[in-house]
């Protein structure tokens, strides 16, 4: 899975309130690290205004070095220990964006024809990724447009989107 280390024993995410590990400024808002010292669980998109927070464990700063290792140069390959919490169906369409090249993309409609599924799962896999960025899920694009992310269809999250696409030099529509 692109370097990093896939961890799929069926161990709880954490839970209730979310008590970030590290809070990383990056050019499009913040980025919050959600670990503990063994796993990445999460990546949170998180508004300008959060508080920067420095890394409180071994892996929440491999994972702040490795995410600005990427905006310095997006063909960086993650290697990280991450537990992405989900069902079955879920890590099988995560695996496959993680097959996904940089600056390359796919669309939902090849990826349910590769995983016999449907566009509409596919998409809804992508909105529950809980590593975007390094499960590249912003690689994926609808059949005539940049499609959602973040389980939205305009707004911010798509603005994400086309910085993570032109950052990796990828072709995609503009809409």
């Amino acid at each position: 899975m692109g370097g990093c280390l896939w961890v799929s024993h069926s161990r709880a995410p954490l839970s209730g309130m979310k008590t970030y590990q590290a809070i990383l400024p990056v050019p499009f808002g913040k980025l919050g690290i959600l670990s503990d010292s063994a796993h990445l669980f999460g990546i949170d998109f998180l508004s300008h205004d959060a508080a920067p927070l420095l890394p409180q464990n071994p892996v929440a700063k491999a994972a702040c070095q490795q995410l600005l290792a990427y905006l310095e140069n997006s063909a960086f390959h993650f290697d990280l220990p991450i537990h992405p919490h989900g069902t079955l169906f879920q890590q099988r369409v995560w695996q496959a964006l993680a097959d996904i090249p940089c600056g390359k993309t796919e669309t939902y409609g090849a990826l349910a024809s590769q995983l016999k599924s449907a566009a509409l799962a596919i998409g809804q896999a992508c909105g529950a990724n809980p590593v975007p960025i390094v499960i590249p899920c912003h690689r994926v694009l609808g059949k005539r447009g940049l499609g959602g992310f973040m389980h939205h269809r305009d707004g911010n999250p798509l603005d994400i989107k086309r910085w993570l696409l032109t950052h990796e030099r990828a072709q995609f529509p503009l809409s």
